[in-house]
């Protein structure tokens, strides 16, 4: 037996297998692949984020030379590091976290009904199947007809219960690590706030350290005081009395 005839006898057995779950196991196969589809999903876009490939180094430099953005790291800094003064610094990051951070909760909370939705379909398929089992027994005569429809439907209150929990626990897991992802993308931003704050500190600083006025008592104070003329000594040259030349009688 060749294993591509081993592969489709498997998969024959697969689907069989499926089948005899009854009706319930239609809705979950819609579970199981919206869990891991979405989660797929949010996989590849925050391994498109590419937050944990540059080096901060290099994204540190970029906040004062915006040329050298790139990647999208770069497109966040286009993005965050406009401001110029805090408060739209601080907006811009608000307006990040919505539109960075909201969508990934967003489908992370989808993904997580899903997950909680799947064991709770399997519990139901067990119910319809037992509530078949218990038809059987009430209406059969005890023969081979009876004991194949109690199989069937003890078969399917199984089937749809273990099918439940196969989505469910890899769906938890996958589903705690993408948590696990956001937090550090969120914890990035975060950081990356801090640092745009401080440099925009630091520009403030600089701004005003060029228009410090000059202290009190340095050598440069007492020579512009020298050289600047005071109100009072103004006054009294406009008051003193004009001196005329002598004529010669």
């Amino acid at each position: 037996m060749t294993l591509t005839q081993q592969w489709i006898a498997l998969w024959r057995q697969a689907v069989e297998l499926w089948f005899s779950g009854g009706w319930a196991m239609i809705p979950l196969a819609g579970v199981a692949l919206a869990v891991f589809g979405m989660g797929l999903h949010v996989h590849l876009k925050l391994v498109g984020k590419a937050f944990t490939r540059v080096p901060e180094k290099k994204w540190r430099r970029w906040i004062n030379h915006p040329d050298e953005r790139k990647g999208p790291v770069g497109h966040l800094l286009d993005c965050a590091a406009a401001g110029a003064s805090l408060k739209d610094n601080a907006v811009s990051f608000q307006e990040l976290r919505t539109t960075e951070v909201a969508p990934f909760e967003r489908d992370l909370g989808v993904m997580r009904v899903l997950v909680g939705a799947a064991p709770l379909l399997g519990l139901l398929g067990t119910v319809t199947g037992m509530l078949a089992t218990f038809s059987a027994l009430a209406s059969g005569a005890g023969g081979e007809k009876t004991m194949a429809m109690i199989a069937s439907g003890i078969s399917e209150a199984l089937i749809t219960t273990e099918t439940g929990l196969v989505i469910a626990l890899p769906g938890l897991f996958f589903q705690y690590q993408l948590t696990r992802r956001l937090a550090a993308f969120k914890s990035f931003l975060a950081h990356l706030e801090t640092v745009c704050t401080q440099e925009i500190h630091r520009r403030i600083g600089k701004a005003a350290k060029f228009r410090q006025p000059i202290p009190a008592g340095s050598p440069t104070a007492a020579v512009l005081t020298e050289r600047t003329p005071t109100p009072q000594s103004v006054g009294a040259a406009n008051r003193e009395p004009q001196s005329w030349p002598a004529f010669a009688s």
